[in-house]
């Protein structure tokens, strides 16, 4: 039967008559033009910036990966973890061995990364379902310190305190030894794994990860495995962490293991915790806050230098101080992070110039 539209009727809303609708994606035109928008602008990037501004672009990229999976595992699925430093540089001399040690293609060390790393997450992982909260956190700091100390050992492997030499990625005979051509390939993965992210909790696994964190009991009872999607979460997670380790070795062609210390893992919680907790998009706000802190405190040193003596050696001095002031104050004022602030002004303006 054909269904006549009156034209006197206008919609406003999203509108759904069934689970399978509910748990699609409903943008608008204006929201669909918006993101097309916004990747376009991302590519043509490298055509408008300078070196310096591509090599930050790279750097919030490779962390965008990485805060990616930490809330996965922390944000969506409520287990702590403070080892993502050492997973880091797993991937990333795992990349790094396969390809300057054993003379393997680029494209093939990424994902096998990316897998080793899962691998080891989920070994670590395994404490967590008997423990959690700051039992689990300490269990997570202790693969920092087991993983740090082989990456420096295991001289075989890694050349120890030397440092890894790695070669850069080669595509279609062209070399990605330049930061505005690997910034294509850093792009294209971070926005890759975001749309799987937003994906993977439409899924049934991504739903089971939403209710072990809200209540593990009560997810269990229902009839979760809670070992099965906790060890999930860890490999998928440490999958994540692993790719952008193999992405950091091969856009800096030398790794070495003072690169993957615990401040690393501090600094990637750091990012998951401002940019909002179970918020695919809170990881990429939390990322570019904390990649560009750092680069916007050494610009106001820079520019106040002249009038404060010795400002840049203080403020250096300062920055892990003002990262930790940085997060109790998000905690204590805003607990959802970036996300939550962004999704306040946009409602705001939604409303505007209406109270109500």
């Amino acid at each position: 039967m054909l269904k006549l539209r009156n034209p006197f009727v206008m919609e406003s809303g999203v509108y759904t008559t069934n689970y399978r609708e509910d748990m699609a994606f409903h943008f608008t035109p204006i929201a669909k033009l918006r993101v097309i928008a916004i990747i376009i602008l991302l590519y043509l990037l490298p055509m408008g910036a300078n070196n310096y501004l591509v090599s930050l672009a790279n750097l919030v990229g490779i962390a965008v990966i990485g805060a990616l999976g930490l809330n996965i595992l922390t944000g969506f699925t409520g287990q702590i973890s403070i080892g993502q430093g050492a997973f880091l540089g797993v991937g990333a001399y795992t990349a790094g061995f396969l390809t300057a040690k054993m003379g393997l293609s680029f494209w093939i060390a990424l994902p096998v990364a990316g897998l080793v790393t899962a691998l080891v997450g989920s070994v670590f992982g395994v404490p967590s379902l008997r423990l959690k909260g700051l039992y689990l956190a300490i269990a997570t700091l202790a693969a920092q310190v087991i993983i740090e100390f082989t990456l420096i050992r295991w001289e075989h492997v890694t050349n120890g305190v030397h440092g890894l030499v790695v070669p850069s990625p080669v595509l279609f005979g062209i070399s990605l030894n330049n930061d505005r051509r690997y910034y294509y390939l850093i792009l294209t993965t971070a926005i890759l794994f975001t749309i799987f992210t937003f994906n993977l909790f439409r899924t049934r696994t991504g739903r089971a990860f939403v209710a072990i964190r809200d209540r593990d009991l009560a997810a269990e009872v229902i009839g979760i495995n809670l070992f099965l999607y906790k060890m999930k979460a860890f490999a998928i997670s440490s999958f994540y962490v692993g790719v952008a380790g193999a992405l950091w070795a091969h856009y800096l062609r030398i790794i070495s293991p003072e690169q993957f210390t615990i401040s690393i893992s501090i600094q990637y919680l750091a990012m998951v915790i401002i940019g909002g907790l179970g918020s695919v998009m809170g990881s990429i706000y939390g990322a570019v806050f904390i990649t560009l802190l750092p680069v916007v405190l050494r610009e106001i040193a820079g520019a106040t230098s002249g009038w404060i003596p010795n400002i840049e050696m203080i403020i250096n001095g300062l920055r892990e101080m003002i990262f930790g002031i940085t997060i109790i104050l998000f905690l204590i004022f805003e607990p959802d992070g970036l996300a939550k602030i962004w999704r306040n002004i946009k409602n705001y303006f939604k409303l505007w110039p209406f109270s109500y």
